[in-house]
């Protein structure tokens, strides 16, 4: 097994590295540690105060929410067990369930950490 990170373009692990840079022998891509890291703090869901959030967070909202028509979360609502999305629907990076509404997808940056 190898000791250097599989390919995050083709996923092979078999990788090896050429100075400061890691090559994937099958498809060829070329990457750096630094632009690893980079695309993992991107993967990293934060709060409107920029705190991270994961699964089973609970979070407030911290303005008021159009939903459909005339209806609205207010600012304050409480939201419990949150499910953080590994895949954005639509820009909206949280699925969680709203009292009076159901489930529902949020955006990250509408919610504070509680």
């Amino acid at each position: 097994m190898s000791e250097f990170p599989s390919c995050p373009q083709c996923h092979e692990n078999m990788t090896y590295t050429d100075g400061n840079l890691f090559i994937c022998p099958m498809c060829g891509h070329e990457w750096t540690q630094e632009e690893m890291d980079a695309a993992a703090e991107a993967l990293i869901v934060r709060d409107s105060n920029g705190n991270p959030l994961v699964d089973g967070d609970n979070v407030i909202v911290n303005q008021e929410i159009k939903v459909s028509g005339s209806k609205k979360i207010k600012q304050g609502t409480k939201i419990s067990n949150i499910r953080v999305l590994d895949e954005p629907v639509n820009d909206h990076n949280l699925e969680c369930t709203v009292d009076g509404f159901g489930r529902m997808y949020l955006k990250s940056e509408l919610v504070k950490k509680n």
